[in-house]
């Protein structure tokens, strides 16, 4: 039998009538009306600031278009410390800056004072005019309103400006066009940068390569001999040219660099090693010949500063970041993974989805489905028998494929500049190259199959990991040089399309910002052929681990409900009446995380008691979806020795705050838990329930903290829900 969860509350602090409510107003991360971005000239024109009053960017306008402040309006922090060009180009072999002053005495800051005697950048592009507008999409999104609000920004409110330069005079790039856009976004501190490269002549001209960004930025740390490691700026950079992770960091280790600034020679480091310049730029390429009118955009960068110290502040901003540039992100179904594929498992499955409220069928690797089939009837029979079937039920389908880490032939796969053959090179041994001709075709065949079977979602495992190809066959590269802008351009492509399509996309490697949903929280296949109670610790290890780096709704986890990659008996949930109190538990792990997880088996239920606790679960994560799908922070990390659990918190909602809290032992425990309560914009008192009961009135503490005692029955999970006190 699954105990049933009790707990008991008591008031720890002073009665809550001698608290007056209070909070700080102005915390954009409490704010439900975001401030408004603007763009304004002053100094006679001489100076334009692009601002939403938590970050401001700043350019002087003559004699040349330079970056002279990156400010932090909350803290008052300057990041900028020098200037220069605000981008480079290579053209045909030879290195042009864009706009940018120099002639800075001191690297270690700009006075104001000195910005008007600072000279243009010789040989530069020079500015030939300025436009501004609001924020546009980056690609069109179809969204599903059963899984997302319709009320969501798209694109994000803001304001884009762009300055445009042409070559210099005289010199082979004088009828190149560069537009360098920004964009700040309403209510967050970010600003976002990229560029468009025209080439406005009459005869073609390449473009080998592009520097986005060079932000001379202050110094982390201040330490005259080498420390065991530098710090760097507090900020975050994100770019949506990422390869083969599934983590931001990871995935652009080769486009985002911190670097050390040769001409920083006053700086308090003796021997000038501090890391105080960003750097972004691709790896490789594009070696991109543009002929006449045709263009290149860039990938795009965002930076946003963070807060030293403060790593549930920071998880909360990054969080904000991405719902406000790709709120798909948020699109969080529930997801039954069936391990097979014939008609009759599919509606079987589809009824039990139906009877529990799970969301999206997905036809799992394994399953024996085929979705390279050329077959057009194979498509239709699944559109006729499966996919219009689940619909009436108000359920999507989809399925699983391989891309990369595969092997499809000596002609196809990508080449090894060393030896000219195959294997050595790419990531996983042998890949296929997405420029050649089998890549081209089979993009148009995802396509084609998923439009002819209905489908809504793709797992789409082992994408582009930012393998090169020093093919000169290929029809859609060059040669080595542009092998990887162009292979990521077609995989990019691809997501872009189902993001318009409305096709949800798991995808193991940080696509998000092109239209991806989710990749891994956590991610080491032996953990789910580990004891069913191991599995459980893990399993909330990583979701609180992950969501310091991504939304709940970002990262899957597994619950194979069969046999996995082994374990035996100790480690499957099959027959799963047998194992109702560990499938009812990790349910409550996945969904009370806001991470909706992965079921993978051929059934949800085998009994109607396994279905009603099936039932439990998720009417418990519908009926609070909104809380549950919110951010979460870190109450006690599990470890298997005493209680463990998090918060979820969403300033904007009525009941703002919802913890659970976990006991995984074979006893009760009672234990004094603190509740931080800041983040959900609650201050001097707040309404307190636990599982459903009656609720209880508490006085904060001056930090905004709800301290309480729960009795936690063995083997169970406490809710508590905080809302606003009347």
């Amino acid at each position: 039998m699954i105990p049933r969860t009790t707990a008991v509350l008591a008031l720890l602090l002073q009665p809550c009538q001698a608290q007056q409510p209070s909070g700080p107003a102005s915390d954009w991360l409490l704010e439900t009306k975001p401030a408004v971005s603007g763009l304004q000239r002053s100094d006679n024109d001489q100076t334009l600031t692009l601002s939403n009053g938590l970050l401001s960017v700043q350019w002087r306008m003559s004699p040349a278009v330079a970056r002279v402040s990156m400010r932090d309006e909350t803290t008052g922090h300057e990041y900028l410390r020098a200037t220069g060009p605000e981008a480079s180009l290579t053209l045909n072999g030879v290195v042009y800056p864009v706009g940018g002053l120099t002639g800075q005495r001191s690297s270690n800051f700009l006075a104001a004072s000195e910005i008007p005697s600072l000279k243009p950048v010789e040989k530069a592009f020079r500015l030939t005019g300025t436009t501004a507008g609001s924020c546009r999409e980056r690609f069109p999104w179809k969204r599903n309103a059963a899984w997302i609000s319709q009320s969501l920004q798209w694109p994000p409110q803001g304001r884009e400006v762009v300055f445009t330069y042409r070559g210099p005079d005289g010199s082979p790039a004088q009828d190149v066009e560069t537009a360098v856009h920004f964009e700040i976004y309403d209510g967050l501190p970010c600003a976002s940068k990229w560029l468009t490269v025209t080439n406005r002549g009459s005869a073609p001209i390449m473009l080998d390569a592009f520097k986005l960004e060079e932000l001379r930025t202050t110094e982390a740390d201040a330490d005259v001999e080498d420390p065991w490691r530098f710090e760097i700026p507090p900020l975050h950079v994100e770019t949506d040219y990422t390869l083969g992770a599934m983590s931001n960091d990871a995935a652009q280790i080769q486009t985002v660099q911190w670097t050390v600034d040769a001409a920083h020679h006053t700086q308090t480091n003796y021997g000038n090693k501090s890391l105080c310049v960003l750097n972004v730029a691709p790896p490789h390429g594009p070696a991109r010949e543009l002929k006449p009118g045709e263009s290149l955009t860039s990938f795009r960068l965002w930076i946003m500063p963070t807060t030293s110290g403060e790593a549930n502040r920071n998880a909360l901003a990054v969080g904000r970041l991405y719902r406000t540039i790709a709120p798909w992100t948020q699109e969080n179904p529930l997801m039954f993974h069936l391990v097979k594929s014939d008609i009759a498992s599919c509606r079987s499955a589809i009824d039990q989805m139906a009877a529990t409220g799970f969301e999206i069928l997905i036809l799992s690797f394994g399953s024996g489905f085929n979705l390279e089939s050329t077959e057009a009837a194979y498509f239709s029979r699944y559109k006729a028998e499966v996919t219009d079937y689940a619909a009436v039920k108000g359920i999507s389908v989809g399925t699983y494929s391989l891309l990369s880490s595969r092997r499809i032939s000596d002609e196809h796969d990508v080449i090894n500049p060393k030896t000219g053959k195959t294997g050595g090179i790419a990531k996983f041994g042998n890949a296929p190259c997405l420029c050649s001709q089998w890549g081209r075709d089979h993009f148009d065949l995802l396509k084609r199959n998923f439009t002819a079977a209905g489908f809504r979602a793709h797992e789409h495992d082992g994408s582009y990991p930012g393998d090169v190809c020093a093919s000169t066959t290929h029809p859609g590269h060059a040669g080595l040089a542009d092998s990887r802008w162009t292979q990521w351009e077609s995989i990019t492509r691809y997501y872009q399309w189902c993001r318009s399509e409305g096709i949800y996309l798991n995808v193991p490697d940080w696509y998000f910002l092109h239209g991806s949903n989710r990749c891994s929280m956590g991610y080491r296949e032996d953990n789910w052929s580990l004891p069913r109670a191991m599995q459980e610790i893990i399993e909330r290890q990583n979701i609180v681990d992950g969501t310091r780096y991504k939304l709940p709704s970002m990262g899957w986890m597994h619950l194979p409900l069969t046999q996995y990659h082994g374990g035996g008996a100790a480690a499957t949930y099959e027959p799963l009446d047998q194992h109702r109190a560990d499938y009812s538990l990790r349910l409550a792990s996945l969904l009370g995380g806001g991470v909706t997880g992965v079921v993978r088996g051929t059934r949800l239920y085998d009994s109607p008691e396994t279905m009603a606790e099936v039932n439990r679960r998720v009417d418990f994560y519908k009926a609070n979806r909104a809380i549950l799908d919110s951010q979460l922070l870190p109450l006690r990390r599990a470890d298997g020795r005493d209680w463990d659990g998090w918060i979820h918190v969403n300033p904007a909602l009525p009941a703002p705050a919802l913890a659970l809290v976990f006991n995984s032992l074979d006893q009760p425990l009672t234990r004094r838990i603190t509740l931080p309560l800041y983040y959900a914009g609650l201050a001097g008192k707040a309404s307190l329930q636990i599982n459903g009961e009656p609720a209880k009135v508490l006085a904060l503490t001056g930090a905004q903290e709800a301290i309480v005692e729960v009795t936690l029955p063995a083997r169970s999970v406490t809710y508590l829900k905080a809302a606003r006190a009347e």
